[in-house]
């Protein structure tokens, strides 16, 4: 069979079809519409930095436009989603949680430190079982020292049995409440589940690499690995069995250096549209920096030539683009970024810093997208006023006003 060759926007087009972020919906999101996005993404990273909206609320606003936050709070409650760690901690479908309990029981998943900590501390970690046993799910503050009481209970050690306990997989996060982690009993979160139900490991692996490939529309051998972390040498050995039987399916990109690339068969109505020229990316949006598009970055650079990085991390005299920036996703490339900044009580959206990509012409359809990113952005947070204090091109600051 022959070996179809994408161009470069084409390939990017399908990308971003797979992901979810090709065109706006075109219509008012309702809650299993988020649902329908983690499913297609298989995992929705989480994390607590919170210059603007958390990263889970963002990757979905990003590909759903204006939803209710607390409507992905509930359909974890309801247990349509569970927490565990992916490529990051993330919030995962029900249904993969076979594939999980397997890296749990197998003990794959977790730092070595915490895991020696867990066989030096068993006691410890048999208290805070018994404690959620009798007493139901806790918070790690439920735990916390009174400022003049005494026994075993420390925050630091009760916190570090609980991501223990969570990580072996005897406990499970039953929801969030304001963003905390509630802690309950695997047994009480799932008590239908039976570990007969577990995948394999070989089946787990060969599920997640077919999966990342679906989720990412094409995929270089060297980006399969990272979207839920997973080894690389394994990855790479099974890549050309799956493409022989079938289960995946070989493409070439041009520029990628003849490195082995490939896409599902569940995308290859997609890809036959974007190599006939039927697929237009129309989607103006701002992308989180922990966006399953970009979290690869070398992925990024790769697909989109945008080099990125999150920055916040790197110390403030270092910084290029500012402290939490954020791509710009426009008609199907990355054509800038920006440094944005949520003041809640004042409800204003501060972009301290915009830059658009060398070579970008600012035409007026940009400018009007961009704008109506931006107050919809501001919006969705229940922010009133949009301040963009500095541009590059500097006329770009003025005309977004």
């Amino acid at each position: 069979m022959e070996i179809p060759t994408l161009k470069l926007q084409q390939a990017r087009n399908l990308a971003l079809a797979a992901q979810g972020l090709l065109n706006d919906t075109g219509r008012p999101s309702e809650k299993p519409d988020l649902l329908s996005a983690i499913r297609n993404i298989h995992a929705l990273q989480i994390d607590t930095i919170n210059v603007v909206a958390r990263a889970p609320y963002h990757i979905l606003w990003s590909r759903l436009g204006n939803f209710e936050p607390y409507w992905l709070d509930e359909l974890h409650a309801e247990g349509h989603l569970f927490e565990y760690w992916a490529h990051a901690a993330c919030f995962l479908p029900i249904e993969d949680y076979p594939i999980y309990r397997r890296v749990m029981l197998d003990d794959r998943v977790g730092w070595d430190n915490i895991k020696q900590w867990g066989r030096e501390n068993k006691q410890v970690l048999d208290q805070v079982m018994d404690h959620i046993r009798q007493h139901g799910a806790v918070k790690s503050s439920d735990f916390e020292r009174p400022k003049n009481g005494g026994g075993w209970w420390n925050w630091k050690v009760e916190k570090v049995a609980l991501e223990c306990l969570f990580t072996k997989g005897d406990l499970m996060i039953a929801r969030r409440d304001k963003f905390q982690r509630v802690y309950d009993l695997q047994k009480r979160v799932m008590p239908n589940w039976t570990d007969e139900n577990a995948l394999s490991y070989a089946e787990a692996i060969k599920t997640q690499i077919l999966r990342t490939v679906k989720a990412l529309g094409v995929a270089r051998e060297d980006w399969v690995a990272p979207y839920f972390y997973l080894p690389k040498g394994e990855v790479l050995r099974l890549l050309p069995e799956l493409a022989a039987s079938g289960e995946l399916r070989q493409i070439s990109i041009e520029g990628m250096n003849g490195r082995a690339t490939y896409t599902h068969p569940d995308n290859w109505e997609l890809l036959q549209k974007a190599l006939d020229g039927e697929i237009t990316p129309g989607h103006t949006t701002l992308l989180s920096p922990f966006d399953p598009l970009i979290n690869d970055r070398a992925r990024t650079k790769a697909l989109f030539n945008f080099d990125y990085s999150i920055e916040c991390y790197t110390p403030a005299p270092k910084r290029v683009y500012g402290y939490f920036v954020l791509p710009i996703l426009h008609c199907g490339q990355l054509i800038g970024r920006l440094d944005a900044k949520a003041y809640r009580q004042e409800k204003r959206l501060e972009i301290k810093k915009l830059f658009i990509e060398t070579g970008q012409l600012i035409t007026d359809d940009l400018v009007n997208d961009l704008k109506h990113t931006l107050n919809e952005f501001a919006r969705w947070q229940k922010l009133d006023q949009v301040q963009v204090c500095w541009s590059d091109p500097p006329e770009l600051a003025e005309m977004l006003a």
